[in-house]
């Protein structure tokens, strides 16, 4: 039998999974908690064929929904979507305004993953009515740290400029998703996407900060960046760090077990880890049709030596292939351990 007080004692105080709390008398639900402030980042690569046998709008809609939300899961900072269809089909530019064939996949995905990331308030400004979405009532809640909640509290948000004139005349009044708007100090123009640093007190304002920063400073998974990469091997020329990425995996059923490779539930030492998974034909397909490794002789068996590690995520498959969005789940809980000890 329940005792009488449980209740009164589940009103004051909530504990989530992860120990987010809700103290009545305290403040208000703080689910996402930060962790050490970091500057490495993980990145996965996944390539435009993953949609290939998708026979309709609905289906490549969903598939891109359940890559968003692995990535959103799993933390991951960087998303790249690469070309891996042969040069002759790929399309003369890139920003096609449609999906209609393996061509256009790269867009199509960019588009959607993007959308996705955004937080709900801002999607209708920032994201016009467009031919891929369509279907985006098929797409899930991807319910991120920085999609803001009405009931939770953050020490930072995601704002939209306003066109609203701010009280005094001077500063920019920003949406932040919550029933009542702030004000900044800065101009800046209507529709701009902001990170704000949130005062601690009513009586502070708001601060614009990088878009990083939440991770950089406080330790919070805050999203992640997408973009496109025209082959296999641009995925690394374009690198968006300096460096480029010190610690790369490709995943293979011909590669060798996570197990054998990254042993134990050692971290790993890196700035910047990239992932790649391939298509239905896997990463090798994707060289094959890449010139530039081409002339470099990087095909076939070879296509591993693009790599710092090649691993097989799931040794023993029950079935003669893994889907891409499913070795993706596999793979980041299976590597997980590099980055994360908890």
């Amino acid at each position: 039998m329940a005792h009488p007080h449980d209740n009164q004692f589940k009103r004051r105080r909530l504990d989530g999974d992860n120990g987010g709390q809700f103290d009545a008398s305290n403040g208000p639900y703080i689910r996402f908690k930060p962790t050490t402030p970091r500057e490495w980042t993980v990145s996965v690569a996944l390539p435009t064929s993953v949609i290939a046998d998708c026979a309709t709008r609905e289906q490549r809609t969903t598939y891109a929904g359940r890559i968003a939300r692995a990535c959103a899961v799993f933390s991951v900072d960087e998303i790249v979507i690469y070309d891996d269809s042969p040069p002759a089909q790929r399309p003369a530019s890139v920003d096609h305004h449609d999906y209609t064939g393996d061509t256009d996949a790269a867009h199509f995905l960019e588009h959607l993953i993007t959308y996705l990331e955004a937080p709900p308030f801002m999607r209708k400004t920032l994201f016009p009515l467009h031919p891929n979405l369509r279907s985006q009532g098929l797409l899930p809640n991807m319910d991120m740290p920085h999609h803001p909640h009405k009931d939770e509290w953050m020490p930072y948000r995601e704002g939209l400029t306003l066109d609203t004139p701010p009280r005094g005349g001077k500063g920019t009044v920003v949406d932040i998703g919550m029933p009542s708007t702030v004000t900044i100090n800065d101009t800046i123009p209507p529709k701009t996407r902001l990170t704000l640093k949130m005062p601690l007190d009513k009586s502070g304002v708001a601060e614009p900060v990088h878009p990083a920063a939440p991770r950089t400073d406080a330790g919070y998974f805050w999203g992640f960046t997408v973009r496109k990469a025209s082959t296999l091997s641009n995925v690394f020329t374009q690198s968006p760090y300096e460096d480029g990425y010190d610690l790369s995996i490709g995943t293979s059923e011909r590669g060798r077990p996570v197990s054998e490779i990254f042993p134990g539930h050692k971290e790993a030492d890196f700035k910047h880890c990239l992932i790649a998974f391939g298509g239905p034909r896997g990463l090798e397909y994707a060289a094959m049709n890449d010139p530039e490794l081409g002339e470099l002789g990087i095909q076939g068996p070879r296509t591993r030596e693009l790599f710092d590690n090649w691993v097989n995520v799931l040794p023993g498959q029950g079935s003669r292939n893994i889907r891409t969005d499913e070795a993706m789940l596999i793979g980041l809980m299976s590597l997980r351990h590099l980055w994360d000890s908890s």
